[in-house]
């Protein structure tokens, strides 16, 4: 079959808005219709060239949509019902699945530039195009394992339940799957981008006595607010670190570090009190290092740590989520600051870059 996408061909270059081939699915496998797919700073690593990459390539892992066929062997999702894309998929039967850490599946064979049997569904005039980690949902269909197609409530929007799968997941669930705050706890989240948001929002919901949101510019601050946090600083202003712990009375209890940086992981260590957490969500380049003081590990009794996905249980998480945001109490509208068509999705990057919008979803007709 024919399927309209926004190629990638080489990193530094405009996405090309073209039509390719996709086989249909074959076992275990599901053919999505997609409705909507978010513009997350994960694929523009892979733009920018920071990430290593296999081109050309059909990037977007933040998506949601309809199943429109299934392959042999599938009995979970059936045509009709509404998923979110889960970007990792995962095999049900490895060491982490298992223990109910999926998000870390080592079962599943192929990159994940392709599917399982490690080949790719897309192609045009013959030459492979590869997917973005088994979702590649900047494209009218795409092709997913089943693991990959979370079913979620009909009633659900698919405009909003495509951030469910990535920005929300992964924010939210770093403060409650990863961190496991406490009610009262202090906590600084630094980068009010979509996923900083949620894990505002995310502490918020677990009872955090103050939330402290750090970003550079005032909009996201002014978004944050909204999302729960309860005082803002300007970094661009002076010594965040120093100002954290002036607000906090001696530093956070957890940081939340959703910028993907070195200098701000490296902030979000500094700033913590006494037996405190840095929790690192944020993607950085693939050749970025921190170094932190060595003995103020053991002085200190601080740790950090990493939180992939929001240390996810997609297939329990996701419809979680969706029955938080129906019943009003986990916000996913204030956080769409705009939407393209598919034509415009370069456009939306450079939104993006450029730190206009929260988060921007490309909507499918």
């Amino acid at each position: 079959m024919k399927t309209k996408a926004a190629v990638l061909y080489e990193a530094n270059t405009p996405m090309v808005i073209e039509t390719v081939d996709l086989q249909e699915p074959q076992e275990g496998e599901v053919l999505v219709k997609v409705a909507a797919a978010g513009v997350c700073h994960s694929d523009f690593h892979i733009m920018k060239g920071e990430w290593a990459w296999p081109m050309p390539a059909i990037l977007g892992h933040e998506g949601a949509g309809i199943v429109e066929r299934v392959g042999p062997g599938v009995t979970r999702v059936k045509p009709g019902q509404s998923v979110i894309l889960n970007f990792r998929a995962n095999c049900g039967t490895c060491r982490y699945c298992i223990i109910g850490r999926p998000v870390l599946c080592n079962g599943a064979g192929g990159q994940r530039h392709t599917l399982f049997d490690g080949t790719s569904r897309l192609s045009k005039n013959g030459e492979t195009i590869h997917h973005m980690a088994r979702t590649s949902c900047f494209s009218e269909y795409t092709v997913v394992p089943e693991s990959g197609a979370v079913p979620v409530r009909s009633d659900m929007p698919l405009d909003k339940a495509c951030l469910v799968g990535c920005a929300v997941m992964t924010g939210v669930g770093a403060v409650t799957n990863t961190a496991h705050i406490e009610a009262g706890s202090i906590v600084a989240v630094i980068g009010c981008g979509g996923v900083g948001l949620n894990s505002v929002q995310g502490a918020a919901l677990a009872g955090a006595s103050q939330i402290v949101a750090i970003d550079m510019l005032d909009n996201k601050l002014d978004y944050a607010r909204q999302f729960g946090a309860t005082d803002v600083i300007n970094a661009g202003n002076g010594d965040a670190v120093a100002r954290v712990k002036e607000i906090t009375s001696g530093g956070v209890d957890y940081a939340f570090e959703a910028i993907g940086n070195s200098h701000t992981i490296r902030q979000a260590y500094e700033m913590l009190a006494p037996g405190g957490l840095a929790v690192v969500v944020g993607m950085a380049p693939e050749d970025d290092e921190v170094s932190i003081n060595a003995l103020s590990l053991p002085r200190t009794e601080c740790g950090i740590i990493g939180s992939w996905y929001g240390g996810a249980r997609p297939w329990v998480d996701l419809p979680k989520i969706a029955d938080l945001y129906l019943s009003g109490r986990l916000q996913i509208d204030p956080m769409i600051s705009r939407t393209y068509p598919l034509e415009e999705i370069n456009v939306a990057y450079d939104a993006l870059a450029a730190g206009e919008v929260a988060r921007s979803i490309i909507l499918f007709e």
